[in-house]
C-alpha cells in the first residue's frame, strides 16, 4: 500500500497534553493564589476597620451614659443656685435677734416673693384655682364635697396650692368642691 493517504494531523503525545494541562492548572493555582491573598488582605482590611467602627461605637455610648448621668447629677444645679438667695433670706431673718411681729411678717413676705419667683423662673408655676372653676382632677385633688350655693362639681375652696413644671403636675391642687344639688 501506498502512503498516499491523507495525512491526518497528528494528535498531541499524552504528555504534551499533561505539560499543557500542567501549566495551564499552574498558571490557575498562581492566578487563584494571588485572588485568595488579595481577598485575605481586603478581609483583614474590613475586620480592622469593623474593630474600630465597634469601638468607636462603644466609646460613644460610654460618652453618651456619662453625658446622661452628668446632666442627671447636675442638671438641679441652676434650680438649687436660684433657691441660694431665699435660704440666704431667711437666715437673715432668723439672725435678727429683736424682730417686731410687723418686721417678720414684712420680711416673710418679701421672702415668700422671692421664692414665688424663683419658681417661676424655673417654670414650676402654682395651681390656685378660682372659686366656681370646674374641678379637674388631673390638676385637683377633692378632698371634700360639701354643699354649695354653685354650679355642682367647680371648686369651693383651695387648701393647698398644687404646683405644676412644664405641664407636669408636681403636686395637685387640695380643694373641696360643691355637691350636686
Amino acid at each position: 500500500m501506498s502512503d498516499n493517504s491523507p495525512t491526518t494531523p497528528s494528535a498531541p503525545a499524552p504528555e504534551e497534553v499533561e505539560a499543557a494541562m500542567a501549566a495551564h492548572a499552574d498558571d490557575e493555582l498562581a492566578r487563584l493564589q494571588g485572588e485568595l491573598a488579595e481577598l485575605k488582605a481586603k478581609s483583614a482590611e474590613l475586620a480592622d476597620q469593623f474593630l474600630r467602627a465597634k469601638a468607636e461605637a462603644e466609646n460613644a455610648r460610654r460618652r453618651a451614659e456619662d453625658e446622661v448621668a452628668k446632666a442627671r447629677k447636675f442638671g438641679i444645679e441652676s434650680f438649687a443656685e436660684s433657691l441660694l438667695p431665699v435660704a440666704d433670706s431667711l437666715d437673715a431673718a432668723l439672725a435678727i435677734k429683736e424682730a417686731t411681729p410687723q418686721q417678720l411678717r414684712e420680711g416673710a413676705d418679701a421672702t415668700l416673693r422671692q421664692l414665688t419667683s424663683t419658681l417661676e423662673r424655673n417654670k414650676v408655676l402654682a395651681i390656685n384655682p378660682a372659686a366656681g372653676t370646674k374641678f379637674d382632677p388631673h390638676q385637683h385633688q377633692a378632698i371634700s364635697v360639701v354643699p354649695a350655693e354653685q354650679e355642682a362639681n367647680t371648686v369651693v375652696a383651695v387648701l393647698q396650692k398644687g404646683y405644676v413644671i412644664a405641664e407636669r403636675v408636681l403636686r395637685p391642687a387640695l380643694v373641696t368642691v360643691s355637691a350636686s344639688k
